[in-house]
Protein backbone atom coordinates (compact mmCIF):
# COMPACT_ATOMS: atom_id res chain seq x y z
CA UNK A 1 0.00 0.00 0.00
CA UNK A 2 1.10 3.60 -0.67
CA UNK A 3 2.09 5.83 2.26
CA UNK A 4 0.04 9.01 2.16
CA UNK A 5 1.77 12.39 2.08
CA UNK A 6 -0.06 14.95 4.18
CA UNK A 7 -0.46 18.55 3.11
CA UNK A 8 -2.01 21.56 4.82
CA UNK A 9 -5.33 19.75 5.18
CA UNK A 10 -6.03 18.09 8.53
CA UNK A 11 -7.91 15.02 7.30
CA UNK A 12 -6.11 11.66 7.55
CA UNK A 13 -6.59 8.62 5.30
CA UNK A 14 -8.48 5.58 6.56
CA UNK A 15 -6.24 3.52 8.91
CA UNK A 16 -7.13 0.46 6.84
CA UNK A 17 -4.62 1.76 4.27
CA UNK A 18 -1.70 1.54 6.72
CA UNK A 19 1.36 -0.52 5.87
CA UNK A 20 1.73 -3.91 7.63
CA UNK A 21 3.97 -2.24 10.25
CA UNK A 22 1.30 0.39 10.89
CA UNK A 23 2.82 3.33 9.00
CA UNK A 24 0.00 5.30 7.40
CA UNK A 25 1.13 8.80 6.46
CA UNK A 26 4.08 11.18 6.40
CA UNK A 27 4.40 14.93 6.73
CA UNK A 28 2.08 17.55 8.10
CA UNK A 29 2.68 19.28 11.42
CA UNK A 30 2.08 18.96 15.15
CA UNK A 31 -0.69 21.53 15.38
CA UNK A 32 -3.32 20.81 18.05
CA UNK A 33 -5.99 20.33 15.41
CA UNK A 34 -3.96 17.74 13.51
CA UNK A 35 -2.93 15.81 16.63
CA UNK A 36 -6.50 15.69 17.94
CA UNK A 37 -7.76 14.59 14.53
CA UNK A 38 -5.13 11.86 14.47
CA UNK A 39 -5.95 10.42 17.88
CA UNK A 40 -9.69 10.45 17.35
CA UNK A 41 -9.11 8.37 14.21
CA UNK A 42 -6.75 5.85 15.85
CA UNK A 43 -3.55 7.44 14.54
CA UNK A 44 -0.53 8.85 16.38
CA UNK A 45 2.80 10.53 15.49
CA UNK A 46 6.05 8.68 16.14
CA UNK A 47 9.36 9.63 14.55
CA UNK A 48 12.98 10.28 15.44
CA UNK A 49 13.56 13.18 13.04
CA UNK A 50 11.49 15.02 10.40
CA UNK A 51 9.39 14.34 8.47
CA UNK A 52 6.63 13.38 10.91
CA UNK A 53 5.46 9.78 10.60
CA UNK A 54 1.88 8.83 11.47
CA UNK A 55 0.97 5.32 12.60
CA UNK A 56 -2.06 3.11 13.15
CA UNK A 57 -0.77 -0.37 14.04
CA UNK A 58 -2.75 -3.58 13.88
CA UNK A 59 -3.26 -5.07 16.40
CA UNK A 60 -3.50 -2.28 18.96
CA UNK A 61 -2.36 -2.39 22.58
CA UNK A 62 -4.93 -1.21 25.11
CA UNK A 63 -5.87 -1.40 28.78
CA UNK A 64 -9.40 -1.37 30.12
CA UNK A 65 -9.20 0.74 33.31
CA UNK A 66 -11.40 -1.64 35.28
CA UNK A 67 -9.16 -4.57 34.34
CA UNK A 68 -5.85 -3.07 35.44
CA UNK A 69 -3.55 -5.65 37.03
CA UNK A 70 -1.78 -4.78 40.28
CA UNK A 71 0.98 -7.24 41.14
CA UNK A 72 1.80 -8.30 44.70
CA UNK A 73 5.14 -6.53 44.39
CA UNK A 74 3.31 -3.22 43.94
CA UNK A 75 1.18 -3.55 47.08
CA UNK A 76 3.82 -2.09 49.46
CA UNK A 77 4.22 0.95 47.22
CA UNK A 78 0.49 1.57 47.33
CA UNK A 79 -0.34 0.54 50.89
CA UNK A 80 2.72 1.99 52.60
CA UNK A 81 2.65 5.17 50.52
CA UNK A 82 6.30 4.93 49.54
CA UNK A 83 5.60 7.63 46.95
CA UNK A 84 3.24 10.58 46.83
CA UNK A 85 0.95 10.99 43.83
CA UNK A 86 -0.13 14.17 42.10
CA UNK A 87 -2.07 14.94 38.95
CA UNK A 88 -1.36 17.56 36.30
CA UNK A 89 0.97 19.68 38.43
CA UNK A 90 4.20 19.26 36.42
CA UNK A 91 3.35 18.34 32.83
CA UNK A 92 6.40 19.88 31.17
CA UNK A 93 8.69 18.34 33.79
CA UNK A 94 7.18 14.89 33.22
CA UNK A 95 7.43 14.98 29.43
CA UNK A 96 10.99 16.31 29.66
CA UNK A 97 11.92 13.51 32.07
CA UNK A 98 10.43 11.00 29.60
CA UNK A 99 12.57 12.52 26.87
CA UNK A 100 15.74 12.23 28.93
CA UNK A 101 14.96 8.68 30.05
CA UNK A 102 14.50 7.48 26.48
CA UNK A 103 17.72 9.11 25.33
CA UNK A 104 19.70 6.77 27.59
CA UNK A 105 18.80 3.83 25.36
CA UNK A 106 18.06 4.23 21.68
CA UNK A 107 17.36 7.93 21.39
CA UNK A 108 13.88 9.39 21.68
CA UNK A 109 10.93 10.42 19.59
CA UNK A 110 10.20 13.13 22.18
CA UNK A 111 11.83 16.05 20.42
CA UNK A 112 11.63 19.67 21.55
CA UNK A 113 8.85 20.13 18.98
CA UNK A 114 6.92 17.27 20.57
CA UNK A 115 7.39 18.75 24.04
CA UNK A 116 6.06 22.10 22.85
CA UNK A 117 3.13 20.54 20.97
CA UNK A 118 1.93 18.37 23.85
CA UNK A 119 2.51 21.08 26.44
CA UNK A 120 0.28 23.32 24.35
CA UNK A 121 -2.37 20.59 24.33
CA UNK A 122 -2.01 20.39 28.10
CA UNK A 123 -2.61 24.13 28.36
CA UNK A 124 -5.71 23.67 26.19
CA UNK A 125 -7.06 21.05 28.60
CA UNK A 126 -6.22 17.83 26.73
CA UNK A 127 -2.88 16.84 28.24
CA UNK A 128 -2.87 14.71 31.37
CA UNK A 129 0.01 13.48 33.48
CA UNK A 130 0.43 11.49 36.66
CA UNK A 131 3.40 12.14 38.93
CA UNK A 132 5.20 10.17 41.63
CA UNK A 133 7.21 12.09 44.24
CA UNK A 134 9.64 11.13 46.97
CA UNK A 135 11.05 13.64 49.43
CA UNK A 136 9.90 16.46 47.18
CA UNK A 137 11.63 15.04 44.07
CA UNK A 138 9.82 13.94 40.90
CA UNK A 139 10.84 10.28 40.60
CA UNK A 140 8.36 8.86 38.09
CA UNK A 141 5.38 9.63 35.93
CA UNK A 142 3.58 9.40 32.63
CA UNK A 143 1.84 11.74 30.22
CA UNK A 144 -0.75 11.51 27.49
CA UNK A 145 -3.96 13.04 26.17
CA UNK A 146 -7.58 12.64 27.17
CA UNK A 147 -10.16 12.98 24.41
CA UNK A 148 -13.70 12.02 25.31
CA UNK A 149 -13.54 8.99 27.58
CA UNK A 150 -10.24 7.73 26.16
CA UNK A 151 -6.79 8.29 27.64
CA UNK A 152 -4.05 8.08 25.02
CA UNK A 153 -0.87 7.19 26.89
CA UNK A 154 2.38 8.44 25.40
CA UNK A 155 5.39 7.72 27.59
CA UNK A 156 6.51 6.91 31.15
CA UNK A 157 9.68 7.41 33.15
CA UNK A 158 11.04 6.19 36.46
CA UNK A 159 14.19 7.01 38.42
CA UNK A 160 13.13 5.07 41.52
CA UNK A 161 11.89 1.44 41.64
CA UNK A 162 8.33 1.07 40.31
CA UNK A 163 7.69 4.82 40.43
CA UNK A 164 6.17 4.89 36.94
CA UNK A 165 3.91 1.93 37.75
CA UNK A 166 2.83 3.65 40.95
CA UNK A 167 1.93 6.81 39.02
CA UNK A 168 0.12 4.77 36.35
CA UNK A 169 -1.97 2.87 38.90
CA UNK A 170 -2.95 6.02 40.77
CA UNK A 171 -3.71 7.87 37.55
CA UNK A 172 -5.82 4.93 36.33
CA UNK A 173 -7.87 5.11 39.55
CA UNK A 174 -8.49 8.80 39.01
CA UNK A 175 -9.32 8.51 35.32
CA UNK A 176 -11.72 5.64 35.97
CA UNK A 177 -13.61 7.76 38.52
CA UNK A 178 -13.80 10.54 35.92
CA UNK A 179 -15.36 8.38 33.24
CA UNK A 180 -12.43 7.08 31.20
CA UNK A 181 -13.30 3.66 29.76
CA UNK A 182 -10.28 2.97 27.55
CA UNK A 183 -6.52 3.50 27.74
CA UNK A 184 -4.66 3.41 24.43
CA UNK A 185 -1.13 2.06 24.88
CA UNK A 186 -0.36 2.13 21.13
CA UNK A 187 2.21 -0.68 20.91
CA UNK A 188 2.91 -3.64 23.17
CA UNK A 189 5.78 -3.92 25.60
CA UNK A 190 6.31 -6.29 28.55
CA UNK A 191 6.06 -3.44 31.08
CA UNK A 192 2.53 -2.66 29.91
CA UNK A 193 1.57 -6.32 29.84
CA UNK A 194 2.27 -6.60 33.56
CA UNK A 195 -0.34 -3.89 34.07
CA UNK A 196 -2.99 -5.75 32.10
CA UNK A 197 -2.41 -4.54 28.55
CA UNK A 198 -3.96 -6.67 25.81
CA UNK A 199 -3.90 -6.64 22.02
CA UNK A 200 -7.06 -6.11 19.99
CA UNK A 201 -7.76 -5.82 16.28
CA UNK A 202 -7.54 -2.31 14.86
CA UNK A 203 -11.14 -2.47 13.62
CA UNK A 204 -12.31 -3.23 17.16
CA UNK A 205 -10.14 -0.43 18.53
CA UNK A 206 -11.69 2.04 16.09
CA UNK A 207 -15.16 0.90 17.12
CA UNK A 208 -14.24 1.54 20.77
CA UNK A 209 -12.99 5.02 19.89
CA UNK A 210 -16.23 5.79 18.10
CA UNK A 211 -18.21 4.70 21.15
CA UNK A 212 -15.99 6.48 23.67
CA UNK A 213 -15.39 9.82 21.96
CA UNK A 214 -18.69 11.65 21.66
CA UNK A 215 -17.06 15.08 21.84
CA UNK A 216 -13.51 16.35 21.37
CA UNK A 217 -13.96 19.21 23.82
CA UNK A 218 -11.49 19.07 26.74
CA UNK A 219 -12.71 17.11 29.74
CA UNK A 220 -11.41 18.22 33.12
Amino acid sequence: MAIFALDQHIKFPDPAYAEPDGLLAVGGDLSPERIISAYTNGIFPWYNEPPILWWSPNPRCIIYPDQLKISKSMRPYLNQKKYEFSYNTSFREVITACQQANRKDEGTWISEDVIEAYTRLFEMGYGICGEAWKDGQLVGGLYGLRIGNVYFGESMFSIQPNASKFAFIRLNELLKKRGVTLIDCQVWNPHLETLGAIMIERTHFLELLNQSIQTIAPVK
